[in-house]
């Protein structure tokens, strides 16, 4: 066994970053930058949240997923994308846009990948 000491934790003997900074000169406190509004920062999606939710009734006892909340604008342009991406049937409902199927964790995870602010998920 080693019997070196070991010097006491308060004590540096030498400062690698004593050079970085000359002496007396004075760091200046930035202010943060401020955060974006938020239309910006959602990059083109709505700005309040998106609800995902899992529907039966009046389906013929078919499950589809309803999501509400994504801008009008682009309705149809997600129904394509997302048919594609997930793999099954989509259509627009008013201002709502319709997955065939139970597809409520898939289309989370698809929405939060494509930069969604907001997705929640229902039943």
């Amino acid at each position: 066994m080693s019997t070196k000491k070991r010097s006491e934790p308060g004590a540096l003997q030498h400062n690698p970053f004593a050079a970085l900074r000359p002496e007396g000169s004075i760091e200046v406190a930035r202010e943060p930058e401020p955060a974006p509004p938020p239309a910006e920062r959602a990059e083109g999606w709505a700005v309040g949240k998106i609800v995902l939710r899992r529907e039966k009734k009046g389906r013929g006892g078919k499950t589809v997923t309803r999501i509400e909340g994504l801008p009008t604008t682009r309705l149809t342009a997600l129904a394509a994308e997302m048919k594609r991406a997930l793999g099954c049937g989509a259509k627009v409902e008013g201002d709502a846009l319709i997955l065939l199927g139970s597809l409520v964790d898939r289309a989370a995870a698809w929405l939060r990948d494509q930069g969604a602010p907001r997705v929640v998920e229902g039943n």
